[in-house]
């Protein structure tokens, strides 16, 4: 038995069809910075609970979990207190995230957070080999429920035990934290290269070419790149 294959046809067919295809993608690339764009310019809503969460050395702060930097993406992992392991479809995209040097160049630090207890994230982390990016348990704090990621109840119709995945973005102004963006289900799937976690952010890319507000932080395109070993940050 054969397996399913596409047409087979001409060089010059391939080569009218795949013209084609490309016009629509460069459609949708254009589209995709239209929204970037806009999502740049959504407001914020300040975050005053003062959360507390443990990590490896210690326990933290919502703040401390910016290490310094302005913006702070924290992807909600699910991973209940009672579970033996995490969410398969989340150990997925944690295999893709990107190198976190490239996104500390952008004042942007990125952070795991669940509800497990940390013993149980340390023991899985390294079962899966993964070394950053930093893991924390909010496990002793209200965030997950706040953040709209875990049900109050522990069981919602439309998750996982009550868990849910999904991406929040912060922004720091001093010692005041902003909530700027969240997004779950299917809107996580592309996550994975550098630019896309830098386009949730409200700063972006922080290049010239981005069509951000009056202000923001932006260099020429590509003159910021370096090997993830040779940043200054």
């Amino acid at each position: 038995m054969t397996s399913p294959l596409p047409p087979i046809v001409s060089m010059a067919e391939w080569q009218t069809a795949l013209d084609a295809q490309i016009a629509r993608e460069k459609a949708h690339t254009r589209e995709r910075d239209r929204l970037s764009a806009a999502r740049r310019r959504l407001p914020m809503v300040e975050v005053r609970n003062d959360y507390a969460f443990e990590g490896p050395d210690g326990p933290l702060s919502l703040l401390d979990l910016f290490a310094g930097r302005r913006q702070l993406i924290v992807y909600h992992f699910m991973f209940g207190p009672d579970w033996e392991a995490g969410c398969d479809g989340c150990s997925w995209v944690v295999d893709a995230m990107t190198h976190p040097a490239h996104l500390h160049a952008r004042d942007t630090s990125l952070v795991l957070a669940s509800r497990a207890p940390l013993e149980k994230l340390q023991r899985y982390q390294a079962r899966m080999g993964w070394r950053h990016p930093p893991w924390v348990s909010s496990l002793g704090s209200d965030f997950n429920v706040d953040m709209g990621v875990t049900s109050e109840d522990g069981c919602a119709t439309d998750t996982d035990r009550g868990e849910r995945h999904g991406i929040s973005v912060f922004l720091r102004d001093g010692e005041r934290v902003f909530r700027s963006y969240f997004t779950g289900r299917r809107g996580v799937e592309y996550l994975g290269s550098l630019w896309s976690y830098l386009d949730l952010t409200p700063y972006g890319r922080q290049e010239t070419w981005e069509d951000s507000p009056e202000g923001w932080p932006q260099t020429p395109p590509y003159a910021w790149n370096r090997r993830h070993d040779e940043y200054d940050t």
